[in-house]
């Protein structure tokens, strides 16, 4: 293993905030909860792209370019505004690298001044103790990194080696919560990463949770047994988080199809750094309408629109979304012909390999 970053143990004040924070977060998380439960009228969450490029090339992406300009800090207001007044509950940043963005510290203040949870998705490699103490200043409440070796490749360098520095700095300076995805499937080299990654991220005090990546044509392909014992463990290891209340990941695992009710276009949102809505990252291109666009109606509809992509779904925080509303209101419609031109993804890099969200 690659060696490991001597770990320095946060201030109390800084233990103190981080645990204030944690318990505010979490009675708005149960808050959420209960709105879910009382209404299908709002979105739950909502993923918001302020930012294409990427300063890496990872091979099985298909969520950056190397070219595309930041979002404007005012069309990043108007849009949470947006979605503020539909009723959102959390909004998580993606991208890209969100963090290439230059007003991304005053888009997490501005979600916050709304009322909504503020997530992060980062590759980490723009972290250190000033941006840490940015990102706490602005209100973050949660940050997930995800790293899908041990040592860099020609596939991803997101590795433990190039980063455990700044997960060291996470744990020693952030009040946020910070959970390490790893992950397991068709293009991982070594299994056993996954399980070094999860013990490490428990060992600095993060949550840690494991993601299943297609085969390289995009299908769901079961894991091996040696792949499925380390699945099982690093699951285990994330029972401390709301994201152990996925279930479904096991059939992933299995390759088995999984029944659920998709809620993408109503309850979960996507919205491109274009600004339109999507039902997900990988269903870019429908609905394909403009976010000051999109009525209750049309919220409406797509909650009750049958997703044909579902039963073989990977993205876990849609899955994720739907558990709240599975046990309620079948969906009966099918989805409507596209009226305008599919998002312009072709300049994406595009690659066969596709694994989810969070």
């Amino acid at each position: 293993m690659a060696e490991e970053t001597k770990a320095v143990r946060a201030t109390a004040k800084t233990r103190l905030r981080r645990w204030l924070r944690f318990l505010r977060t979490r009675a708005r998380e149960l808050k959420m909860i209960g709105k879910a439960l009382v209404s299908t009228k709002h979105p739950i969450l909502v993923h918001i792209i302020p930012m294409r490029q990427c300063n890496l090339a990872c091979t099985y992406c298909n969520e950056y370019d190397d070219f595309s300009k930041p979002v404007p800090l005012e069309e990043m207001k108007k849009r949470l505004d947006a979605l503020a007044d539909m009723g959102t509950s959390i909004i998580t940043i993606s991208g890209g690298e969100p963090l290439m963005h230059p007003d991304l510290d005053e888009v997490i203040r501005h979600m916050r001044q709304r009322g909504m949870i503020a997530g992060l998705i980062t590759n980490g490699f723009y972290l250190n103790k000033e941006r840490i103490e940015r990102l706490n200043a602005a209100g973050l409440e949660h940050l997930q990194i995800s790293i899908d070796n041990v040592v860099p490749d020609e596939v991803s360098k997101k590795s433990l080696k190039t980063l455990d520095g700044r997960l060291v700095m996470l744990s020693q300076y952030a009040v946020f919560q910070v959970n390490i995805n790893s992950v397991l499937g068709s293009g991982v080299k070594d299994p056993e990463d996954a399980l070094k990654i999860a013990h490490r991220a428990v060992a600095l005090g993060f949550t840690s949770t494991v993601g299943i990546i297609h085969d390289n044509n995009g299908q769901l392909k079961p894991l091996g047994p040696q792949e499925q014992e380390i699945f099982e463990e690093v699951m285990a290891l994330g029972k401390r988080s709301f994201s152990r209340f996925n279930e479904f990941q096991h059939n992933v695992a299995r390759g088995k199809e999984h029944n659920w009710r998709c809620r993408s276009g109503s309850r979960y949102l996507y919205i491109c750094e274009d600004g339109l809505v999507h039902w997900c990252s990988q269903q870019r291109g429908y609905p394909g309408i403009p976010l000051a666009e999109y009525t209750p109606e049309m919220r409406h509809r797509e909650y009750s629109t049958k997703k044909f992509c579902a039963p073989r779904c990977t993205v876990s925080c849609v899955q994720q979304v739907g558990i709240l509303d599975n046990w309620r209101d079948p969906q009966n419609l099918k989805p409507t012909p596209m009226t305008r031109p599919a998002a312009p993804t072709a300049e994406l890099v595009q690659i066969g390999q596709v694994r989810s969200d969070t």
